[in-house]
């Protein structure tokens, strides 16, 4: 069976394909191999600029012919690399194999053995996938987080002025904004944001055992951990991890993963409320010529982008959970468990931007309810009497709290003449009662707080 969007395993490759298309930049076998050879060019380049005595010679001019390798790197270049990995049986050594075939091309093979030179596969492995985790964030993730952050962010001006239950515990509770209930949102995920923005990327480089053994061999002389140093953090734009074993330790791989789970969490939290409110009324949703809600009730206009969501980023949160807490673990001074688990980096990527594709489109659909937000206040009066018991607090009047509790807390619905007659029946001056009037369902809203 041939391989395409239908006969796809994995919904990511099939199904929700062109939802995250853009990831394979990144995340794809063909992706790993690019950036490895990218790391490989790189640091041959590096090396001549020390200059090592051997490269001393090595023409300046022919550096950007090196770097079209990874520049103009193909499927078919990523293909000749697979097909030399049959016989290598080894992934990095392949790669080598790859620029060394193409330096003797360029007729540049008198440099061919410096490819590579002192390195173990994790040095490579260990730059490749950061910069392309890195890469992704910078160039698909963090500007749809923005995106997302933005268009909340305009929602929550649009509605700042709605007036809204709360419910805490799912009861009615003092009144609200709607937009200040969206505005927690664009708080907790602008805040989030900022701290994953934060976190360095890390790589490791230090040849077999993190200690530059082959290298100090060779060239004693040089400062080898200076040398990475600039490489790593220079070149690549990485931070170089100073002691490691012959892996990266992936604490701060860790904690992107970490940070990325807890602003899905924040997003699966926004999909439940939202999905709340559609379920009270409170949102109506368009609706779109030709669309089905429901197989069997012809009627049903259901919020599956939420769900969609929500779905996708539980997926993408059970996924890098593994990730933070399987990849700083390794048995002494490797395993390969590390190998297999990078190569998935990209898996809850490609589920949280499709969660977030699907609650983004949840978003443009609302239509809101006013009416049902106007019903829900006029029919819950009894939300009132904390701010009726603590002016009259404020005016030292006998068992407030105790008198509006009385009044409230029965299962018979408090109306707008029950509230307005327990304030005239009321031991206080009538300036008193006048403010107490004042205080409706719609305007005890509190602070405007943006």
């Amino acid at each position: 069976m041939d391989l395409n969007t239908l006969t796809a395993i994995s919904p990511i490759d099939g199904r929700y394909r062109n939802k995250c298309e853009e990831l394979a930049a990144y995340f794809s076998e063909y992706a790993l191999i690019r950036y490895r050879v990218l790391v490989e060019i790189e640091y041959f380049i590096a090396l001549c600029r020390l200059p090592l005595p051997q490269l001393a010679g090595f023409d300046e001019g022919r550096y950007e012919e090196l770097r079209d390798i990874y520049r103009n790197f193909t499927v078919e270049d990523a293909a000749a690399v697979k097909n030399i990995e049959k016989t290598t049986n080894h992934d990095v050594k392949a790669v080598e194999y790859f620029i060394k075939e193409k330096m003797d091309a360029m007729r540049l093979g008198d440099s061919r053995e410096f490819v590579h030179f002192g390195l173990t596969s994790q040095d490579i492995n260990n730059t490749a996938t950061p910069c392309s985790l890195r890469d992704a964030l910078k160039e698909v993730y963090h500007p749809m987080l923005q995106a997302f952050i933005d268009k909340l962010t305009s929602f929550a001006e649009e509605w700042r002025d709605v007036s809204m239950l709360a419910r805490t515990h799912g009861q009615p509770a003092s009144p609200t904004r709607l937009g200040k209930e969206i505005m927690v949102f664009v708080e907790r995920l602008t805040k989030q944001k900022n701290m994953l923005e934060a976190i360095p990327f890390p790589a490791k480089f230090g040849g077999a055992t993190g200690n530059f053994n082959a290298h100090h061999a060779a060239y004693p002389g040089i400062d080898w951990v200076g040398f990475a140093n600039r490489f790593v953090g220079g070149t690549l734009g990485l931070d170089r991890s100073q002691i490691t074993t012959q892996i990266e330790h992936y604490d701060n791989i860790a904690a992107v993963f970490d940070a990325l789970a807890r602003i899905n969490t924040i997003l699966i939290d926004l999909s439940r409320d939202m999905w709340t409110y559609i379920s009270m009324e409170y949102f109506k949703q368009k609706i779109k010529a030709g669309e089905v809600g429901s197989s069997a009730m012809p009627h049903k206009v259901n919020p599956i982008d939420f769900e969609n969501g929500e779905g996708n980023l539980g997926i993408a949160n059970a996924l890098l959970g593994h990730l933070a807490s399987k990849l700083p673990v390794s048995r002494m001074q490797r395993d390969l468990t590390d190998s297999t688990v990078l190569r998935n980096i990209g898996v809850p990527l490609a589920h949280t931007v499709i969660a977030m594709k699907s609650i983004t489109k949840g978003l443009d659909k609302l239509i809101i309810n006013r009416e049902a937000f106007e019903r829900d206040l006029e029919n819950n009066w009894a939300v009132v009497a904390e701010g009726i018991q603590t002016i009259l607090r404020r005016e030292n009047y006998p068992n407030p709290y105790e008198a509006l509790k009385a009044l409230t807390r029965t299962n018979k619905a408090i109306t707008r003449e029950d509230m307005a007659g327990f304030i005239d029946s009321l031991d206080v001056s009538e300036g008193v009662k006048e403010e107490l009037r004042r205080l409706s369902p719609s305007a005890y809203t509190g602070i405007e707080l943006y």
